[in-house]
């Protein structure tokens, strides 16, 4: 094998360029660098000759370079392909190549440029852009959270993904999301991840640290294996510091001051779009629920009753209405107070979350006035004793404020469609059968 030389192939100033200029053969390794591959990749020279180029291009794009160098020896000249290599101190630069075949000295001739400046600015404009497209487009905030983890891979090595908030009253942070590249949760062990995040949010600046480290963070060193390490940034909306974003590594990964800029900026559009899904749930939740005893609201039920109605009709079945009235409500409001009622309609909605299947509504339309909808009963027996085992429930003494409350439940029943087809009509019979309910207990004597 001839071994060609800077003199044989490139002229005396190549070593002034700005650029690399690699001279590499057929079987990939490099035979001349110029002196600039020492500030683009870290290595001299002389450290870099003999090698195989392709040994320092990172994994993931070495199958489509090497289909790019075959193209280049096939006699097809190339400018702008772009590839990564990992320098000497373990950071990753972008590359921009122009290269060609020597047929008569058999070699590829390649100039490289450093373009991982302009790659990080079109990174962060990017995510920008996809971060507030994906808040604009999210249904929910564990759709935006699974976009926000795609986006990041995108810009960091991401072996797996976890974000903290805190709880807009507590404060107290826990883990809204947790995800590993193969879609596994969780990622983090975390109670030692939670006292990593609050010591960043504590400290409003990214962290690095690896799992000893932080094994050692909660005083079980033995746990710690060292696996890969953790970058954390806080997530900062204008008003306050509302979570924090980690990113786990693979093993070896190097997270440079570069990954660290770009995420602690990514992470300022992240915690304003998660801060506004927040809000949207909330807002969305404050419609179509209770806030006292956080049941569905009257809204919400008309939408399942109606839905409830519909499946009714499809699957020629059953549906019961139940309507609830506490009995002498009014006195407990005005003998103790509305803080005494406030909790004694939350324990009665709580009495009545058991006594129905999970897939049956509870709801609070207003006052004291609840309402149970029962789909696929057999019979109108079957309501009959749900509302017998609500009145038995209903029966033992409440403990509110240390003052032991006794209450009766008046009960109306309608059967869907036997006392009505439409909404309206069966809430109105079993409205009937409730002041019913109630007038018969009056007639009871004491």
């Amino acid at each position: 094998m001839v071994t060609k030389t800077r003199e044989d192939c490139l002229p005396e100033f190549v070593d002034l360029l700005l650029d690399t200029v690699f001279l590499v053969d057929a079987r990939g390794r490099i035979v001349y660098v110029n002196a600039a591959c020492e500030r683009m990749f870290g290595y001299t020279p002389e450290e870099l000759m003999g090698q195989s180029l392709l040994d320092f291009v990172v994994p993931e794009d070495r199958a489509r370079t090497l289909e790019e160098a075959k193209q280049v020896i096939a006699g097809h000249s190339r400018i702008g392909f772009e590839n990564r290599y990992i320098r000497k101190d373990g950071r990753r630069v972008h590359i921009m190549w122009s290269a060609r075949w020597s047929e008569k000295d058999q070699l590829r001739i390649g100039v490289a440029r450093d373009v991982t400046e302009q790659k990080h600015a079109e990174a962060m404009q990017l995510a920008t852009y996809a971060i507030s497209e994906a808040a604009h487009n999210a249904t929910d905030l564990d759709v935006l959270l699974r976009e926000v983890h795609r986006i990041i891979a995108t810009l960091v090595p991401v072996a797996g993904l976890a974000i903290a908030t805190c709880d807009r009253r507590t404060k107290q942070l826990s883990f809204s999301y947790q995800m590993d590249r193969h879609g596994n949760s969780p990622v983090l062990h975390e109670p030692i991840a939670c006292q990593f995040c609050a010591q960043v949010i504590c400290n409003a600046r990214p962290m690095l640290s690896h799992d000893a480290a932080l094994a050692a963070l909660s005083g079980n060193v033995a746990s710690g294996d060292d696996s890969g390490p953790w970058l954390a940034v806080p997530l900062i909306t204008q008003q306050e510091t509302i979570g924090a974003l980690v990113v786990k590594g693979d093993p070896g990964t190097h997270y440079s001051d570069k990954d660290k800029e770009l995420l602690h900026f990514v992470s300022g559009q992240v915690a304003i779009a998660i801060d506004r899904a927040q809000l949207k749930t909330e807002l969305l939740r404050a419609a179509r629920y209770d806030e006292l005893t956080g049941l569905p609201n009257r809204r919400l039920f008309q939408d399942r009753i109606r839905s409830a109605v519909a499946r009714c009709v499809r699957k020629q079945s059953l549906m019961a209405v139940l309507y609830i009235d506490i009995d002498d409500f009014k006195q407990v409001n005005d003998s103790f107070g509305h803080a005494t009622g406030d909790l004694l309609l939350r324990e009665v909605a709580r009495r009545l979350q058991l006594c129905v299947r999970e897939a049956d509504t509870v709801a609070r339309l207003a006052g004291d006035e609840f309402v149970v909808l029962l789909e696929d009963v057999q019979t109108l027996e079957d309501a009959r004793a749900v509302a017998d085992k609500i009145r038995g429930a209903m029966s033992h003494p409440i403990d509110v404020d240390s003052r032991m409350l006794r209450t009766l439940a008046s009960i109306g029943i309608a059967l869907y469609p036997e006392h009505g087809q439409g909404i309206e009509q069966l809430l109105q019979h079993a409205d009937e059968a409730m002041y019913a309910d109630k007038r018969n207990k009056a007639r009871v004597p004491t």
